[in-house]
This record gives structure tokens, sequence and C-alpha cells, in this order.
């Protein structure tokens, strides 16, 4: 006998292929020992609901879709950036705030002058929003530390996240997200610090489940991504990579020739690194928050991604400087309003090809049978309802692992 069995429901699949949203409508769910165990119409049920689980939840029509993943979150952090937002307003952009010593440098000191404790009550108080709206999966990176001690500092709060926390953390190192100041004008030593010393003590300890970096004028350049990539490949890391946010330095075709599960931001990347992409199987994360936020115009080659096949995430970049969300539903909306999405392709950007951005495709992102039960049941008449509205929330309860978490 089952643990649970959710009926009356109509299910948003989000199975590739066949009806929009893989739809199952007047369907059911079964679960048992945290998965899902049956996915399908209620008419071919083999049994009484109460004949085949120990508890009948009926949802009285309302809409079950998997739970939401956030792909892509710079969650854990000290202090915040509001008064470069304002510098932003009066005129001055990203790249003159931290070329002049803000941007990543000033949360890299208030993250090293704040504890373990602080950093992780903080970075809680952020979670409840994601939490709120049915996410189940997260990702958060290092990257505000720079050096050995708080890089480890961060990724061991983001591990401590889900322990007192209905939701499942991915950890990436970050080490080389900025230049910091006892390295300035010494990149490449940086780099070497990096290798040699900060990314194997993160590896022998067990934080990181990927590694990413930020190759960027005002970061890294391809080859210096490269050696990063290079050493995460030889520990048995697999990599990510800030990608193309800012002007075209190919790095969409570097990630792609690294096999990395996601290149993200990607508003330069052209047609290259597309194909690129395409052929290694890397998912292109896109950032419409970040992009709002910094007022970009650039957009991301969203037909040219549809016209190779190659997967379309959508996350929050939750972070204090470029893109300070917590609202992965308001991303929906922003994918169809700024990028011109479909309502279906945002609702796949986080679920099935978020899942598919961490590794985490065989196990989540899909309600189908052996796959984890994490799902989130909505107060809606149509799953396009949760890009359309900004600002609401429609859950009506979250499910992890099998088990109610927010009701």
């Amino acid at each position: 006998m089952w643990q649970s069995l959710w009926i009356n429901a109509n299910l948003a699949t989000m199975e590739a292929g066949g009806v929009l949203y893989g739809a199952i409508e007047n369907g059911a769910l079964g679960v048992d020992d945290g998965r899902i165990v049956w996915a399908g119409r209620m008419g071919d049920l083999t049994d009484r609901p109460d004949a085949l689980a120990k508890e009948v939840h009926d949802v009285d029509g309302r809409w079950i879709t998997p739970g939401l993943i956030d792909c892509h979150t710079h969650l854990v952090y000290g202090g915040n950036r509001a008064r470069e937002f304002e510098m932003r307003l009066e005129g001055a952009s990203y790249e003159d705030i931290a070329r002049a010593g803000g941007g990543i440098i000033s949360t890299v000191k208030a993250t090293r002058e704040t504890d373990e404790a602080s950093l992780a009550a903080a970075a809680a108080r952020r979670l409840e929003s994601f939490l709120a709206e049915g996410v189940t999966v997260i990702e958060i990176k290092s990257g505000y530390g720079l050096d050995l001690e708080t890089e480890l500092k961060m990724l061991r709060v983001a591990r401590s996240l889900a322990k007192d926390h209905p939701i499942e953390v991915k950890t990436t190192f970050l080490g080389a997200h900025t230049l910091p100041p006892e390295f300035a004008g010494r990149a490449d030593a940086y780099i070497d610090f990096i290798c040699e010393e900060v990314l194997p003590g993160v590896a022998e300890l067990g934080l990181a489940d990927a590694v990413d970096a930020f190759c960027e004028g005002i970061g890294f350049s391809p080859e210096q991504t490269a050696r990063v990539f290079d050493k995460a490949v030889s520990l048995g890391l697999p990599v990510k990579l800030h990608a193309d946010q800012l002007s075209d330095l190919d790095g969409a075709a570097l990630a792609a020739r690294y096999g990395a599960r996601s290149a993200d931001h990607l508003e330069f990347t052209n047609a290259e690194g597309v194909k690129a992409m395409a052929g290694a199987g890397t998912v292109a994360v896109l950032l419409p928050g970040a992009y709002y936020f910094l007022r970009e115009t650039n957009l991301p080659p969203i037909e040219s991604f549809r016209e190779h096949g190659v997967p379309m995430a959508l996350a929050t970049d939750s972070n204090p400087g470029s893109s300070p969300a917590q609202s992965l539903l308001l991303m929906m909306n922003m994918g169809c309003t700024l990028f011109r999405m479909t309502p279906e392709e945002v609702l796949a950007g986080i679920t099935r090809n978020a899942a598919t951005a961490l590794g985490m495709e065989k196990s989540h992102g899909t309600l189908t049978a052996g796959k984890a039960a994490d799902f989130v049941v909505w107060n809606i008449e149509s799953p396009a309802e949760l890009a359309y509205r900004f600002g609401a929330n429609p859950r009506h309860l979250v499910v992890q692992a099998g088990r109610v978490t927010i009701n």
C-alpha cells in the first residue's frame, strides 16, 4: 500500500513532448517512500483510492506541478548593496561601480567580516521566500569569500540550510568570481591560488557539487577560466559558467568544450556558442532578474536556442548586487515579458530544465514514476497563470520528499 494518493488533480507533469505542459487532466499521483510511484488518470487507477494508499488527499481539481527548482543563486552573503542601486539610478554602470572598488568586492568584505551563524540566519530569512513559492531544490554558490576560510564558511552555511528547512541544496564553488584586493594586478597568481589551494580544499571536504567561474572583462579571461575548469575536472567536479553576460568572450563555447552542465546569462552569446552548447547538451540558464535590474538591452539569443534545441532554464540569480530577487514566480513573468518565452517554456525552465542544469534530471523536474515526490499544489485554473500574474503567490501546499511541508 502506498503512503499517499493525491486525487482529483490536474497534473502538469512537464514531461517533454506530447500535450502542453505534459498535462493529465482529472489525474492522480501516488507517493511512497519519498518517491512518485504512479501518475496518471483517475480512471486508470486499479482500485479504490482508500484501498491503494494509507492517506488520500482530494485536491478538488487544483493543478499540481513538479517542485520548483532555482538553479542559480548567490543566497549566502554579508551586507547589502542598496547604495549601489542608488548609484546606478544616478547613471553609474555595473562596470563603473566594480572598477571603483564596489560591486562584488564590497560584498566580499562584508562576508569575510560576518560570522558563520549570522550568515546562516540571514540566508535562512531569504530562503523563506523561496520555500513559500514552492521551491524544493535550490543551488547556492560561494564566491564572496575569495579566500579558503571564507569560501569554506559560505559552503558550510549553504549545506546547513538543508538541515533546518524542507529543501534540497546543491552547492557550487565560485572562487573565480572576481579578483580579491590582496591579489590586485595579479590575476594569474590568484588563479594559481584557487587551483592549488582553495579548490583542492573544497573538494577534499566534499562541500561542492560543481565549480563555476565568471568569464568576463571584469572577471576572468577564457584562458584563466580554462585553468580552473581543468582543475575541477581533475578533481571529478562538473562545471558551469557565468558566460557572455556583458560581452562576447566565447564563454558559451568554452563551457560547451568542458561539457558544462550549464552556461548562465548569455546575453551576448554568438551563433557558434549556441551550436556548441547544443552539441554538448549544455543548458542555457537565463537570468531575467539581472537583465531587468541592470537595465540591459541585449537579449539572449532565445530563438537560436529554440532552433538548435538548447534546453532553457530560468533562475533568480538572487544576489545583493545585480539581482536581489527572491521570487522564482516573478522570473517566470519576466521570462515571458522580457525574453518573449512562452508560459510552458518558463515553467519547464524552473522544473525539467533546471533539474538538468543541476545534473538532477533522473530524479527531479517532472511528475514521473520513480522521481522524487517534490510537487506543488496550486490554486490556479491553468498553468499559464503562474507566469501571467506577478506579485501573487497562488500556492496551495508544497510536498517535498513525499511530506507536506507548507500548507
